[in-house]
């Protein structure tokens, strides 16, 4: 019988362990454009898709790995060096694991944009950033760099927001946010057949645009949407990454091809 009258009481502190475990970890902010499927839901979530296809998930050929520190250079811990005023219109290339990107920046649709990014890639710094942010019809993220010492140098470098001169359509890039004038490192490219015009009222400034490759960012692996966290790659790189998310694409190395 006193089997019996302790179990009610069992069941009740196990339940508020399980209640206690699911509130231990708070959300940390990010950098990151809200998409349209905060207040409605997207037709078909990644993890659907990669449920409809097994058999595809199955035939995937493994991908060969980055290394997950690469050597860093000087100059990216030091980024109040890097101010070089990027010419009026120039074309970067991502060597993916996917294959070939191709990007014209035009400064005159944000300077402060144009000549961040100029910097960033001049100075290897995307060199083996993943796309930790993939989400289909909506957009492609990345500039978290491989080394967390890097991303610690430049996680104040803040540029102030140029004026919104050209619309968020598909294939432009704009640099993520976490508020007014905080932009640093990373990107988006817009993928929503339409585009994202939604975005220009918040303040998300097109920089450039893909003019090769779209084919590529449209097959980049989405998989795992939104669960990387930002916090984490700032804290441990690509370290973290390749150990949770082994599947991510990423840039094996960025440069200025025609200026």
């Amino acid at each position: 019988m006193s089997m019996i009258r302790r179990f009610p009481m069992m069941a009740a502190m196990a339940a508020l362990a399980l209640l206690l475990a699911g509130c231990a970890e708070e959300p940390k902010p990010a950098e990151k454009p809200a998409g349209e499927e905060a207040a409605k839901p997207p037709e078909k979530p990644p993890a659907e898709a990669e449920e409809a296809k097994p058999v595809e998930e199955k035939a995937e050929a493994p991908k060969p790995k980055p290394p997950a520190k690469p050597p860093t250079k000087k100059a990216l811990l030091n980024p109040s060096a890097l101010r070089e005023r990027a010419p009026d219109v120039y074309k970067v290339k991502f060597e993916t694991s996917k294959g070939d990107i191709i990007i014209e920046v035009n400064r005159s649709w944000a300077p402060r944009g144009a000549d961040r990014f100029y910097n960033l890639v001049k100075n290897g710094f995307y060199d083996g950033c993943k796309f930790f942010r993939v989400i289909n019809n909506f957009i492609v993220q990345f500039g978290l760099n491989p080394d967390p010492a890097v991303s610690r140098a430049w996680q104040n470098a803040t540029i102030r927001d140029d004026p919104v001169t050209k619309t968020n359509r598909r294939g432009t890039l704009s640099f993520a946010t976490a508020g007014p004038n905080t932009r640093t490192t990373q990107v988006f490219i817009n993928t929503k057949q339409g585009g994202n015009a939604f975005l220009d009222s918040q303040g998300f400034a097109p920089f450039g645009r893909v003019i090769q490759g779209m084919d590529v960012v449209d097959s980049l692996y989405a998989g795992y949407g939104e669960a990387p966290d930002q916090g984490m790659i700032r804290t441990k790189g690509n370290a973290y990454l390749e150990e949770r998310f082994p599947k991510l694409d990423y840039i094996r190395k960025a440069t200025i091809i025609e200026e």
